[in-house]
């Protein structure tokens, strides 16, 4: 049996402790990066005060770190894109406490990856590591383990262990070998090519120039420009902008070489912006935002300069965030992503399980009306892919 401790800070777990986990099916995702967690808690993006309280789970053999369970307590459904208001309130309703629950998650970011930090000749200990993920949840009188954005490979552990999976979707574009942004044009229809390049002309057109800035390119003027503009979108669409200004500062420090940041500039004053991560293979929007507005610079920015970046990179994917059906017109295409979920309550745990059946119904039917709908050329259009 593995030897199992609760960290509360990463700062209990040494970086080359959380790589050499992290290294074996995750090296190129840098959400799951020690930087990146060590950021979130040292700008106080994550903590006591926030809600998203560090429950790091982790697992040794001989004293030797082998498995870390990237998980938090909460004490709100804040900031996880996967909603569970509803089954709050009807465990309230029922008289349970449904707060604090164990989330397993990387906090703010609809991104589907690893949630179980192994080394690879460990792999086979997963399921201990799950089971005791629900052990830790009963003797500590939580009501619930949630596994959010988990990948299709820990469904089969999830089913396994007796944990519920939830199927949501998401949009992506995928890079066929595209040789240029034209060339990606070819593979759509008519129509759908004559919009996206009216978009970036009228995008284009807006009196200033736009640049994409990586690595040494970012200052903290960018930074401190970017970060007013994410101000200004959380509090127009969600209310609270979860990240802290000393985090997007502090991107230039250990993480600026998984940044990509499409800055527009006018009149010498940066006017909106978008936040891309960098991964081994992949292009992750993050955030957008603006101090005014422009026709078309949203898409231009957040979508069409994203895939000029992953042509020229070689990257094979760009995941453009959560939710969108808009993104389908622009060439990006559905894809079925998963979270676990775990009630100690048998009652609940059933009612729950109904609940995700005629949900599943749901995203069957929404996933097979999207193809109808896709911007491709007759023959290249695709089924949602599992991600």
């Amino acid at each position: 049996m593995l030897d199992t401790a609760i960290c509360t800070t990463i700062k209990s777990i040494s970086r080359d402790e959380w790589e050499a986990c992290r290294s074996s099916r995750a090296g190129g995702d840098p959400f799951l990066s020690y930087d990146f967690f060590f950021l979130l808690e040292s700008s106080n993006s994550v903590g006591p005060k926030t809600g998203w309280i560090p429950f790091y789970i982790i697992f040794k053999e001989k004293n030797i770190v082998i498995g870390i369970i990237v998980s938090f307590l909460k004490n709100h459904s804040q900031g996880e894109y996967v909603f569970d208001h509803s089954w709050a309130d009807a465990f309230e309703r029922s008289g349970g406490n449904y707060y604090p629950k164990l989330q397993v998650a990387v906090p703010f970011t609809p991104v589907s990856g690893e949630r179980i930090l192994v080394q690879s000749e460990y792999e086979d200990k997963v399921g201990e590591m799950i089971s005791s993920a629900k052990r830790i949840v009963e003797e500590n009188n939580l009501s619930s383990l949630h596994v959010t954005f988990c990948n299709q490979s820990f469904v089969g552990f999830a089913k396994k262990n007796k944990l519920l999976v939830r199927e949501g979707i998401q949009y992506h574009w995928f890079n066929r070998d595209y040789k240029s942004f034209d060339d990606f044009l070819g593979s759509l229809t008519y129509r759908k090519r004559k919009n996206i390049t009216k978009e970036r002309k009228q995008a284009r057109s807006f009196g200033g120039e736009i640049k994409s800035l990586t690595g040494s390119q970012l200052t903290d003027l960018e930074l401190e420009s970017f970060w007013h503009f994410y101000q200004n979108t959380g509090q127009r669409k969600w209310g609270y902008p979860y990240l802290t200004k000393s985090f997007f500062m502090g991107l230039k420090q250990n993480l600026k070489d998984n940044i990509l940041l499409v800055m527009a500039k006018k009149n010498n004053k940066y006017v909106a912006g978008a936040l891309n991560f960098i991964g081994s293979d992949c292009l992750y929007g993050r955030y957008w935002g603006c101090n005014q507005f422009f026709p078309a610079m949203h898409f231009e920015l957040c979508y069409y300069k994203a895939i000029d970046f992953a042509i020229e990179q070689g990257l094979k994917r760009v995941e453009a965030g959560a939710q969108g059906d808009h993104k389908i017109a622009r060439g990006y295409e559905a894809c079925i992503t998963y979270s676990s979920h775990w009630f100690p309550h048998k009652g609940f745990m059933n009612a729950v399980d109904d609940f995700l059946k005629e949900e599943k119904k749901i995203v069957s039917h929404s996933s097979k009306q999207i193809q109808f709908i896709s911007p491709f050329k007759k023959g290249e259009k695709i089924d949602a892919k599992k991600t």
